[in-house]
């Protein structure tokens, strides 16, 4: 499988019980030369370190020791990779996008290789009068087989050979800001989040449409300003989730809004039923606590099962000021061992019937600090990454139909439990394939 870091790709050997990297390419240090290779023994002493006694002058000091004087700048590299048919990784580092593929498909050993390349990829796309803030936040595929391209300020289409000549572009209006990747339906339609509205726009194999006529819609939707910590931005945390599928009643696209204290919201993908409105439910975010704290706020995507919805809230309760205006990596690194950390998840239903989202049960006292949540289909319970005395670091199962606690993982206070902003993986076979802060790691359970 392909690996997929903030520095490097690589490709693993994972038949059987195996997790041995066969081939790597430097990708962050072969693109800048502001950036030098990590060693592979600078991840593990900080995997196996702990962030526990540590506060913000000394943990940055650590990081700059093992990572760079910069090392906060590689945040945001290789984020929202996506893999194709042919078994090409589309990935992004110092502002370039890249093709790699295995130099000889039939022995990995043999390396990796670029196959295309865009240099600065928001100016090629987007001309020399981008705004300064705009970078490159997702990648993802139309069902035609099409590379979409997701911006902070707008959305673009291009063939899977990076030809400049395919692109279509679609800029946001104004100041509107996505720091999000984008959900994709079987029709071409695109969903897309910025920091204020939502969007469908609808890719038709030569361009994007933002028309109605063609089924493109936007709708505003609650913002507020940024929480102190976690979260990117002042609008949704959510990358767009689609609910509802095939013979489903209801086809819906969901996230979390803005609002301080967050909302669950349903928009209707196509048609707008009579009587309704394009929002087409919407229920506050309390994870069942007494009184509410300032931020219930959360930077990962909703988990939908069938018509069932998961949401995790990332800030604390209390945030230091030490911690306040300090990079993201800085933050995620302490926040649980060394800084309070944040509690709270809720487990929601749409009601096809009624139009109406009630919520099923609320957890304030389970924690998600930054890594994306998931569904266990096979386990029926949703999965989360927190830090909680005294075990330290865990991942928690809760009970989909009940949020009882049915499984728990316990790391410790070692880093290598800290997932930070990655997403929890399980193979077939049950095993865990943990994206820690030090890089991917597998876990197999003993059934005795």
């Amino acid at each position: 499988m392909w690996v997929v870091g903030s520095d490097r790709v690589s490709y693993v050997n994972m038949v059987g019980k195996k997790w041995t990297t066969v081939a790597k390419y430097e990708a962050l240090a072969k693109a800048s030369d502001d950036f030098s290779a990590i060693p592979d023994e600078n991840f593990r002493t900080f995997g196996e370190s702990s962030a526990v006694g540590m506060n913000t002058t000394s943990m940055n000091s650590s990081l700059k020791s093992l990572f760079g004087e910069n090392y906060a700048d590689r945040f945001g590299n290789g984020l929202y990779s996506v893999v194709d048919d042919d078994n090409v990784l589309y990935t992004n580092y110092n502002g370039n996008l890249y093709a790699f593929a295995l130099s000889d498909p039939k022995k990995p050993s043999a390396g990796i290789t670029k196959c295309y390349m865009v240099e600065d990829i928001v100016t090629a796309v987007q001309g020399d009068d981008h705004p300064d803030y705009a970078r490159l936040f997702g990648l993802s595929m139309t069902y035609d087989g099409h590379l979409i391209i997701t911006f902070s300020n707008g959305i673009a289409v291009i063939d899977r050979d990076l030809d400049l000549n395919s692109v279509s572009f679609y800029r946001f209006a104004g100041t509107e800001y996505l720091s999000n990747s984008i959900a994709v339906d079987e029709n071409n339609g695109i969903y897309a989040a910025s920091d204020s509205v939502m969007h469908k726009l609808i890719w038709d194999g030569t361009t994007l449409s933002d028309d109605e006529a063609d089924g493109a819609w936007s709708s505003p939707y609650i913002n507020s300003v940024q929480p102190p910590i976690i979260k990117i931005g002042r609008g949704t945390g959510s990358t767009p989730t689609l609910m509802g599928f095939g013979d489903d009643e209801d086809k819906l696209v969901v996230i979390t809004d803005g609002a301080k204290q967050m909302n669950l919201v349903a928009f209707w993908r196509d048609e707008i039923p009579k009587g309704s409105e394009r929002i087409a439910g919407q229920i506050p975010v309390t994870c069942g606590f007494t009184t509410l704290p300032e931020w219930i706020q959360t930077e990962q995507s909703v988990v939908v099962s069938g018509y069932g919805a998961f949401v995790v809230n990332n800030i604390p309760e209390n945030v230091s000021s030490d911690l306040i205006g300090q990079n993201k990596i800085l933050q995620v690194s302490l926040m649980g061992p060394a800084y309070d950390t944040s509690y709270g998840a809720e487990r929601f239903e749409w009601n096809s019937s009624t139009n109406e989202w009630c919520s099923v049960w609320a957890r304030s006292d389970v924690s998600s600090t930054s890594m994306v949540p998931i569904h266990s289909q096979s386990g029926n319970m949703a999965l989360i990454n927190g830090y909680r005395s005294p075990d330290g670091w865990e991942v928690l199962g809760l009970d989909w139909d009940t949020g009882e606690t049915v499984h728990q993982t316990v790391f410790g206070d070692v880093n290598f439990g800290n997932g930070a902003y990655a997403i929890l993986q399980y193979l077939e076979n049950d095993d865990l394939i943990f994206n820690s802060f030090a890089g991917p790691i597998r876990i197999h359970y003993d059934k005795k």
